[in-house]
């Protein structure tokens, strides 16, 4: 998500309350290795699918790799972004 996050930055995020908005920041399990979490930028809604995208363009693995993902697949809608770990946040699961 570089360069709106960098490594090592934390983000706050919980569990999606409302329906998902074209520009939210959203953390799911990567569709090609659900070991993995990814944080993506929606850019389009298609009924109940997602078009998601990396802030990184020539850099970012996203939609227009994996296709459009379920609004159900994504786990938690990014609330807050910038802390770092010596500044403050919760501790959690490593995102990349």
């Amino acid at each position: 998500m570089l360069p709106t996050l960098v490594p090592g930055e934390v983000v706050t995020a919980l569990r999606p309350w409302r329906r998902l908005r074209v520009g939210d920041v959203v953390a799911l399990r990567d569709p090609r290795d659900a070991s993995r979490w990814i944080l993506k930028r929606c850019v389009a809604r298609h009924g109940e699918r997602l078009e998601l995208r990396g802030d990184n363009a020539g850099a970012s693995t996203d939609s227009r790799d994996f296709g459009l993902v379920a609004a159900r697949s994504v786990k938690y809608l990014v609330v807050g972004m910038g802390a770092t770990p010596r500044t403050g946040g919760a501790s959690g699961e490593k995102v990349e």
